[in-house]
């Protein structure tokens, strides 16, 4: 009934609380049953970062499994199933989701199914889409890829896949720069 303080100790990626369900909005998904590992897979919500938040780092991954919405600044890359960037909202980094829609800035490359870039959109970077829209007034700097499958532009949604699929690209990085005599030993 009660877990451990070392089964606690297995996940690496933080959770957030399951606190008190008097604050979760309507329509939330259910609390998962006790002893499950598993949590179910949310079906709606918006999750937002304001207007008034800036997000910064080295190798910041931001993952919504539902609706993001960016007012604010990010300087990291961003995964989900639907993102927004509002006129306001400013990504440096990649973007990928299913559909993305861009308002306002974004300086990296774009990945989805189907994007479309409003008439205040600036976007510096490359798209990989199926299906793109760009309004007149948008203002785009970058190559523009139809993908071959949407395969290729499925968003990574699970955080222990994505931490385990960057560990896994590290040692490959690693591995190049020796192989390449870059690597430096002090």
């Amino acid at each position: 009934m009660f877990s451990s303080p070392a089964s606690k100790a297995q996940s690496t990626i933080p959770k957030p609380p399951n606190g008190s369900t008097r604050f979760a909005p309507q329509g939330s998904a259910p609390a998962r049953a006790e002893g499950s590992s598993v949590d179910p897979a949310p079906t709606t919500g918006t999750s937002v970062i304001g207007n008034d938040l800036t997000i910064l780092g080295e190798k910041i991954t931001i993952i919504s499994q539902n609706k993001l919405h960016v007012s604010g600044n990010v300087q990291g890359d961003i995964h989900g199933k639907q993102v927004m960037v509002s006129k306001d909202g400013s990504v440096t980094g990649t973007v990928c989701a299913e559909k993305i829609e861009v308002r306002g800035g974004v300086s990296g490359s774009i990945r989805a199914q189907t994007v479309a870039l409003h008439d205040t959109a600036k976007v510096d970077g490359d798209i990989v889409h199926q299906s793109l829209s760009i309004a007149e007034g948008a203002e785009f700097d970058g190559r523009v890829q139809r993908a071959k499958s949407t395969s290729e532009l499925t968003p990574i949604l699970d955080a222990e896949a994505f931490a385990g699929q960057s560990e896994s690209n590290n040692v490959e990085e690693t591995h190049d720069e020796i192989s390449n005599g870059e690597a430096s030993v002090s």
